[in-house]
């Protein structure tokens, strides 16, 4: 099954003439993703690794019939570019821009959940189903395809703990960044749901962080539906000082609120085992998938 993307998702790349969409478009082909056109207004008829560029997303999808959207616009145009992947109804649509506005945020938020469409991030390193389909910035080479889900608010850590769960053999279903701002479309709860459905995966490995209240929401969904698969999860920023923002927007703790401390304790009170140290989350999915 797969969650979100799968080997026959076909893709549009908005911003695909710009550096970061050059370079990352060639390594999602690379890796086998089916990119069918890309975006830029102005540089329609031109080609990027024999990629065909137009200058709406409406002219790819009537070209190419595309299914889902990833995008590298500039931060002051990116909200203009979601709405246009949500009028072709593209699904899903990864947004990696960082820097978004948050009233921008808020606005294509509201309009792809009125359209029923997923918006991965803003500020996301991506998603990949590994063997299949890679919308995202990540490193392909430590992904493998395997049982477990991964799901993140923080980039880097979601690589070491990819790399952990291959290495120990478990290997990973789908692993998706959620992004790092304040406000962001697909959650935790979203996705711990699509996997409760993905019959490839047996556990999710949960990567969270200070700041806000995802994590103490995530246990409260978790108790209260008897989730059914094994959960495993990492809280980073154990150290930081309350009022430090800690590398994304959203990771900042006000107060006693937000704190590492009392995610922890909420996500241990649901039932959900709590690693202390990265390398460790491989190692406690093993033992409670009895590898």
């Amino acid at each position: 099954m797969a969650v979100l993307i799968r080997e026959k998702t076909r893709v549009v790349v908005q911003g695909i003439t710009g550096s970061q969409g050059t370079f990352h478009t060639k390594l999602m082909l690379d890796y086998g993703t089916k990119i069918v056109g890309g975006v830029t207004p102005g540089r329609g008829g031109t080609n990027v690794d024999a990629v065909p560029v137009y200058d709406t997303v409406q002219e790819a999808v009537e070209n190419h019939a595309a299914d889902a959207s990833i995008i590298f616009v500039p931060a002051p145009f990116a909200k203009d570019a979601v709405l246009e992947a949500v009028e072709s109804a593209l699904n899903p649509i990864v947004v990696i821009t960082e820097g978004v506005p948050i009233r921008d945020t808020m606005v294509m938020l509201a309009f792809a959940k009125q359209a029923g469409l997923s918006i991965i991030g803003p500020n996301t390193p991506g998603i990949i189903t590994p063997g299949e389909c890679k919308l995202g910035i990540m490193p392909s080479h430590i992904f493998k395809k395997g049982r477990v889900g991964l799901v993140s608010r923080s980039g880097t850590l979601t690589y070491e703990i990819a790399s952990g769960l291959t290495k120990a053999g478990l290997g990973e279903s789908t692993c998706i960044g959620i992004g790092g701002d304040p406000i962001i479309g697909t959650s935790f709860i979203n996705l711990l749901e699509m996997f409760r459905d993905d019959q490839e995966t047996e556990a999710v490995a949960l990567i969270g962080e200070i700041g806000g209240d995802a994590e103490e929401r995530v246990a409260q969904h978790v108790k209260s539906k008897r989730y059914p698969k094994p959960i495993v999860a990492y809280v980073a920023g154990k150290a930081a000082p309350p009022g430090k923002r800690m590398g994304h927007a959203g990771a900042i703790i006000m107060g006693k609120t937000g704190t590492a401390q009392t995610k922890i304790e909420a996500l241990q009170a649901s039932g959900i085992t709590v690693a202390e140290k990265p390398s460790d989350v491989a190692a406690i999915l093993r033992t409670l998938l009895h590898v």
